[in-house]
């Protein structure tokens, strides 16, 4: 009985800590801090645990070092491209100027361009997307920058990781990177042979242990291919048979991935280098071979916007609301967040429309 007491009692004591970090240390919004504060000190016996697992702050500060040199690589891009003011900011597409303040928002909270050279193909089958993939990977002349937060070992899996060994035994830079969640059931010999050939692999927050990460926050979930930064892959399809609608617990898989020729590449490339310097911890430098000059004839416009645990705006967020506000007709939208139990049964189909 004694033991229970003590042990209580050191309980008691590391959730008051944890709720001390949390007021003092982390950022969190007045809602977040509330919540844990709740569960820290009203369960006293598993609080922490939940935190551990659920609510800590990973590497934060080492996140905003690299953020640095993010934002200055960005402000060149800007001072290239001369949109400095909303008022100096010129369209090509007269439509767009309706929604200029909201262009100019993402351009000042999270330095994207909005560039409008931009060729767009759209694919929302599995065979289609990855057709096209495996097509311009046989094709990349430089290097072949991906992340996935999932692959599998199984069939497509297998044959995206030989077809990226085969560029890299002929000397083209690869570099893969994969989410440690995302990829917790992969075997340590799958890719062998891409390293054996030279290509180059990372993990987001790999597990210390198979088959267990305690690590669930702040995973990586981009899907981004680039190649020879001249075109570039983004969507919501991962790497995997079930995706090919070869799984007949999810059926046929419906989603949506684009595939991008234009300046818009170059804000993926970026957004894929940030990436890879902090999971591999290779001091890449955002070289001119990286961000080419592109001569795309496109007449789209497109401004990538991300964030993350490293961002001091939620943009993605705040983007989302600001269509919401300047909504003048309607609003359709549909996500897997809302529509959890399709998501699992494979018709997803996550998109956001205003007008």
């Amino acid at each position: 009985m004694h033991y229970i007491f003590a042990l209580l009692k050191v309980l008691t004591y590391l959730n008051l800590i944890f709720a001390l970090l949390i007021i003092f240390f982390e950022r969190r919004n007045p809602s977040a801090t509330w919540a844990w504060l709740m569960v820290l000190l009203l369960i006293p016996g598993i609080g922490f645990i939940l935190y551990l697992l659920l609510g800590q702050n990973l590497s934060r500060r080492k996140m905003f070092d690299l953020k640095t040199e993010e934002d200055r690589f960005h402000k060149k891009l800007l001072i290239q491209g001369k949109q400095i003011s909303e008022d100096t900011m010129e369209f090509h597409d007269k439509e767009m100027i309706e929604y200029k303040d909201m262009v100019y928002m993402h351009l000042i909270n999270s330095q994207s361009v909005f560039t409008q050279d931009n060729q767009v193909e759209i694919y929302i089958d599995g065979h289609d997307k990855f057709d096209a993939l495996l097509k311009s990977i046989e094709n990349a002349n430089h290097h072949i920058h991906m992340v996935y937060y999932i692959i599998k070992n199984d069939k497509l899996g297998n044959k995206i990781i030989n077809a990226l060994t085969k560029k890299a035994s002929e000397g083209i830079e690869v570099r893969l990177l994969y989410d440690g969640m995302g990829g917790i059931r992969l075997p340590r010999r799958f890719f062998n042979k891409l390293k054996a050939s030279g290509g180059k692999v990372a993990c987001f927050f790999p597990s210390l242990l198979p088959l267990v990460n305690i690590r669930l926050n702040y995973r990586n979930h981009r899907k981004i291919v680039v190649i020879d930064g001249k075109e570039a892959y983004v969507g919501g399809f991962n790497i995997g048979d079930e995706y090919l609608g070869e799984n007949k617990k999810f059926g046929y898989w419906r989603d949506t991935h684009i595939k991008i020729t234009g300046s818009a590449v170059g804000s993926l490339q970026q957004r894929f280098l940030m990436d890879w310097r902090y999971a591999s911890q290779e001091k890449i430098t955002f070289d001119k071979s990286y961000f080419p000059q592109n001569c795309s004839n496109g007449q789209i416009g497109i401004q990538i916007v991300s964030s993350g645990p490293d961002s001091e705006w939620e943009q993605i967020k705040n983007g989302y609301l600001k269509m919401i506000q300047s909504a003048k007709k309607n609003i359709y939208s549909d996500s897997l967040f809302y529509t959890r139990r399709k998501y699992f049964r494979g018709s997803k189909d996550s998109f956001f429309v205003w007008s």
